[in-house]
């Protein structure tokens, strides 16, 4: 791959899906589009390069995305953001007592280990809802992601990751070599397609936002739009988390840590300037 051609693809992947693709990783870029080259029967990732900069085909252009995304997850990822999760639906219960309703968006769901983690937390806490309307939606930018996560077929490595087998032999059947998740989890969640960069007020407003260990792979300009689009899609009181190493410093102030839930974000109008002070010198 030329110097050319791979600045090509960085720009594209900028511009298209938010991907900030330092310099220094030509050959990570180039190890992910060789297989994209070998499917679509071009000869080099110049080639590619090449039907990038035309444009003309959509089929390459969402080749060279879903090739370039990373897409690690596991179950219950960190613990502690699915521990305040609990939390936060049964103080949910009070403040949405009058609507009952409630609605979670798993974004950048990749393969939905997060979606259905938080689908069975849900079904945990069935009781205390009954008779309200609870709605996951998750989406990716891939459509090859949404397509596994929707089937819901995981591997043994993939349960063995982050999944207790309490909830594993309780949601999960085994078919052959794999396991596939509950019809009744799966109905609970809406997969769709969507690209990070657009304006989620399509998707409606919600009351918590998981978006995990997906910004870091963004340049800032694009991390202050889609937090600031993402602070304006919650509801009053509704509360956003993002990856354990990722933050809004320097980023926007439009969004702060929540007081009460530290694996969490605010709107900077849902947390009183007395109580953000306190919190920042604490932490």
């Amino acid at each position: 791959m030329t110097p050319l051609s791979f600045d090509v693809l960085r720009r594209f992947l900028r511009r298209r899906a938010g991907l900030a693709i330092a310099v220094s990783r030509h050959d990570l870029l180039e190890s992910r589009m060789l297989p994209v080259i070998q499917r679509l029967g071009l000869e080099t990732i110049d080639s590619l390069a090449e039907a990038v900069i035309n444009g003309a085909d959509p089929e390459v252009e969402r080749a060279v995305i879903e090739a370039a995304v990373t897409s690690e997850t596991l179950f219950f990822r960190d613990r502690t953001p699915f521990e305040q999760f609990r939390q936060l639906l049964r103080q949910l219960h009070e403040t949405r007592a009058q609507q009952r309703h409630i609605r979670i968006w798993s974004a950048a769901c990749s393969t939905g280990q997060e979606a259905y983690s938080l689908a069975m937390i849900l079904d945990e806490e069935a009781r205390l809802f009954a008779g309200w309307r609870l709605e996951i939606v998750a989406t990716d930018i891939s459509h090859a992601n949404l397509e596994t996560a929707q089937l819901g077929y995981f591997n043994q490595f993939e349960v063995q990751r982050g999944l207790p087998v309490a909830l594993l032999l309780r949601y999960f059947t085994q078919q052959g070599d794999s396991w596939r998740v509950s019809e009744h989890l799966r109905r609970r969640i809406s997969f769709e397609h969507f690209n990070l960069l657009d304006d989620p007020a399509k998707l409606g407003p919600f009351d918590i936002i998981f978006c995990r260990n997906i910004l870091i792979y963004f340049d800032v300009e694009s991390r202050k739009q889609v937090l600031e689009r993402m602070s304006r899609t919650l509801r009053r009181g509704g509360v956003l988390a993002l990856g354990a190493s990722e933050t809004v410093l320097g980023v926007t102030q439009t969004l702060v840590p929540n007081p009460d839930y530290p694996a969490f974000l605010s709107t900077a109008e849902d947390v009183p300037a007395a109580r953000r002070r306190q919190f920042v010198l604490v932490s």
